[in-house]
C-alpha cells in the first residue's frame, strides 16, 4: 500500500461516492488525503477500456502533481502524448498556423491521451491508498435525515451505504439530480454530434500511406482541420504508435448519452467529401467508431441538497462540451475543493458539529459555481470560432483561431484559493465579489500572495485542539 503524501489528522467524516470516474476519483483521493473515510459505489461490474481522448489541464495536472509521483506523474508522463505543438488548417488543407504546446511546468503538467490509460492511473492510485471501491453497485434511491445529520443511498439489491457525505459524481444521468432538484431534468440536443475512433496506426497502414505517415513517422502530432459546421481533429500518442480522431458535425438526432452507440465510417467519409485527402484516408483506414451525440443542459440552478448533506460533482452538475476542453479538469477540481472545504469546516472552531457538512458543502458550491459556469461557455465560443471561421480575417490574424488559455482558467490553484477565501465564504450572508471567484479575465487570484496548499499536520492538529 502506498503511504501518505502527507499525514493527517482523521476527521471522522464519511462521504459515499456514486460514480468513480475522474471526478469521484478526485474526491475519493484528496478525502482519503485530508483524513476524511470514503467508500466508491461504481455502477460498472468491472474496470473497462472505455472513451478515448481526454485532456487534462494544468490548472487540475497540479493537483495531481501533489500525488506520489512514482505511482502518478511519472507514469501518466510515459503514457500521454508528447506532441511539439497543435496544427490548424482549413478544411480543404491551408495550413493555418502552430500553435505550441504550454511551456513544460512539473508543477503543473498539463496530460492528453487515453481516456482509459489515465483513468487506470488514478483507479489504481485510489486502490493503492486503500480506498474501497465496490464495482456493480448500480444506486437507485437516494435518502437523507438532517436531523441524524446523514444521507445514504440504496443499490438495486437493497444495500445501504451510509455516511455523512453523499456525492453524486456518476454522470448526467445521475439519479442524485433528482434529489437535489426536486425534479427530473432531461438533457436537450445541443444540434451537434462526434465521430469517434481511437485504434492502433501500425495495425491500420497508417505509416504506410503517403497521405498519412507524417502523422506517426515522427512520434506525436496534433492536428486540425475546420470548415463550415465541421471540424475534424487527429492525435497520434505512444511515439505515434496509436491514432484517435474526432469529427464533430451538425446533428438534430435523437439524444443518447452513449459511448458505445456505434457509427458508420462511411457516414463520417460523406461529411467529409471535398476535404483534405489527408483526413479521408485516415478515416478509410479506421476500423471502427462511435456517434457520440452531444446534449446540453442549463446550468443547474443547485448543486446541493436543501439541507446540505448530498452534492453534485462533475458532469452530474455541470456537463462540458468538448470544445472546451475543461470537463476533465473541472471534474478533478471539484473533487479538490470539496475535500478540501470538509477539512476547513472540520477544523473551524466557529462551525458548530451538526453544521459541519452542510457549511463545506455551502461553500464548495460558492467558490465553483460561477468559475465552471465561465468554463463551460468556452466551449460553444471555441466551437462557434472554428465554425464559423472568416478565413480572410483568420488569414490576416491567425492567433484569433488558437484555442484560449486565459490565465484565470489554466493557472487557477483551486485548493490554495479555497484556503484563502474560506473565511469570506463559508459565511453564508457574505457577498462575495466576481472578481474574488476565479472566473473570468477579471480575477485577483494573481494579485494575491501565494499560500500553500494545505496546512501541516501539525497546525491542524493545535486547531483541533
Amino acid at each position: 500500500m502506498a503511504s501518505l503524501v502527507t499525514s493527517f489528522p482523521k476527521t471522522g467524516i464519511k462521504l459515499i461516492i456514486v460514480g468513480a470516474g475522474f471526478g469521484g476519483l478526485t474526491a475519493a483521493i484528496e478525502s482519503c488525503l485530508k483524513g476524511h473515510d470514503v467508500v466508491v459505489l461504481e455502477k460498472a461490474p468491472k474496470w473497462e477500456q472505455l472513451g478515448d481522448i481526454i485532456s487534462i489541464g494544468p490548472n487540475a495536472g497540479q493537483i495531481l502533481a501533489r500525488w506520489d509521483r512514482s505511482l502518478v506523474a511519472d507514469r501518466l508522463d510515459a503514457l500521454c502524448m508528447h506532441h511539439k505543438h497543435f496544427r490548424i488548417h482549413t478544411h480543404d488543407g491551408e495550413w493555418v498556423l502552430d500553435q505550441g504546446k504550454m511551456p513544460p511546468n512539473p508543477e503543473r503538467p498539463m496530460y492528453n491521451g487515453h481516456r482509459a490509460d489515465i483513468h487506470r492511473v488514478l483507479y489504481e492510485y485510489a486502490m493503492s491508498l486503500g480506498i474501497p471501491i465496490h464495482l456493480g453497485k448500480r444506486i437507485t434511491s437516494y435518502h437523507e435525515d438532517d436531523t441524524e445529520g446523514k444521507a445514504w443511498v440504496t443499490t438495486d439489491q437493497g444495500e445501504v451505504f451510509k455516511g455523512d457525505v453523499v456525492v453524486g459524481a456518476d454522470g448526467t444521468r445521475s439519479r442524485a439530480r433528482k434529489l437535489v432538484l426536486g425534479y427530473d431534468d432531461k438533457p436537450k440536443s445541443s444540434g451537434y454530434a462526434i465521430y469517434r475512433a481511437w485504434f492502433d496506426a501500425e495495425e491500420a497502414g497508417i505509416g504506410e500511406d503517403i497521405l498519412t505517415r507524417e502523422f506517426v513517422a515522427n512520434g506525436d502530432t496534433h492536428t486540425g482541420w475546420l470548415g463550415p459546421d465541421v471540424h475534424f481533429l487527429v492525435a497520434t500518442c505512444k511515439g505515434g504508435k496509436e491514432l484517435s480522431w474526432v469529427c464533430t458535425h451538425k446533428d438534430e438526432a435523437d439524444i443518447e448519452e452513449s459511448w458505445s452507440l456505434p457509427g458508420k465510417v462511411e457516414d463520417v467519409l460523406k461529411i467529409l467529401e471535398g476535404w483534405d485527402p489527408r483526413c479521408r484516408a485516415i478515416v478509410e483506414k479506421t476500423p471502427s467508431c462511435v456517434d457520440w451525440k452531444l446534449v446540453y443542459r442549463e446550468p443547474l440552478p443547485t448543486w446541493i441538497t436543501p439541507t446540505a448533506r448530498t452534492c453534485l460533482l462533475g458532469d452530474a452538475a455541470h456537463p462540458f462540451l468538448p470544445t472546451s476542453i475543461q470537463g476533465c479538469s473541472q471534474a478533478v477540481e471539484d473533487g479538490c475543493v470539496l475535500a478540501t472545504c470538509l477539512a476547513l469546516s472540520h477544523a473551524d472552531p466557529a462551525v458548530t458539529p451538526h453544521q459541519k457538512v452542510p457549511t463545506a458543502l455551502k461553500t464548495y458550491q460558492r467558490l465553483r459555481y460561477e468559475r465552471v459556469k465561465s468554463a463551460q461557455k468556452i466551449g460553444d465560443r471555441v466551437r462557434d470560432m472554428w465554425h464559423k471561421a472568416d478565413w480572410s480575417k483568420v488569414r490576416q490574424n491567425p492567433d484569433s483561431i488558437k484555442l484560449p488559455r486565459e490565465d484565470w482558467l489554466m493557472r487557477h490553484d483551486c485548493e490554495g484559493f479555497v484556503h484563502r477565501m474560506w473565511s469570506r465564504a463559508s459565511v453564508e450572508s457574505a457577498k462575495l465579489n466576481r472578481e474574488w471567484l476565479a472566473c473570468g479575465p477579471e480575477s485577483d487570484e494573481f494579485s494575491q500572495h501565494e499560500m500553500p496548499a494545505t496546512p501541516p499536520a501539525e497546525e491542524i492538529e493545535k486547531r483541533l485542539q
